[in-house]
């Protein structure tokens, strides 16, 4: 049994869709990034590379390599799981936090738990998928960015 901690953390900005989860959250923003800056699924890959110690997300999937503009993070993290796979390892189970001031996420989070449990062949009990504001404190809590965390099991 291994874990794995992943961070991610995007700035908030107009013109750009809001993607969460792999959900297309439907705001007045979005996040700004290479790919389509989906900050959860990126801290989920970054805490299953972390857990087999294959990297970061950026070593794989760098912001200076075109093929991964607008890239969705769904498609990197069934590539990175597969690359976890490849080293004999499996997610055992995902538990993350979304730090998020506005929109208000929780009819989304029954979509992210489908989206992260069926790219990863676990049980959807075995992915768990927190909001929590950061109470009006810091860039978060102004609404200029969203941030996710993520400890991942594997064995």
């Amino acid at each position: 049994m291994r874990t794995g901690l992943g961070y991610d953390s995007h700035r908030m900005v107009n013109g750009r869709r809001l993607i969460l989860g792999g959900v297309e959250i439907p705001y007045g923003k979005g996040l700004l990034g290479h790919s389509d800056a989906d900050g959860l699924i990126h801290a989920v890959i970054d805490a299953i590379f972390g857990a087999a110690a294959l990297g970061d997300i950026g070593s794989h999937y760098p912001d200076t390599d075109e093929r991964f503009r607008d890239a969705s993070g769904l498609i990197l993290l069934k590539d990175a799981y597969r690359l976890t796979k490849d080293c004999g390892y499996r997610v055992v189970n995902v538990d993350t936090v979304i730090l998020c001031e506005k929109p208000k996420l929780n009819k989304y989070i029954h979509d992210m738990r489908k989206n992260i449990s069926g790219i990863l062949g676990i049980d959807e009990g075995s992915v768990s998928i927190k909001a929590k504001t950061n109470e009006g404190m810091g860039a978060i809590g102004h609404n200029e960015m969203i941030a996710g965390l993520a400890v991942v099991l594997i064995e």
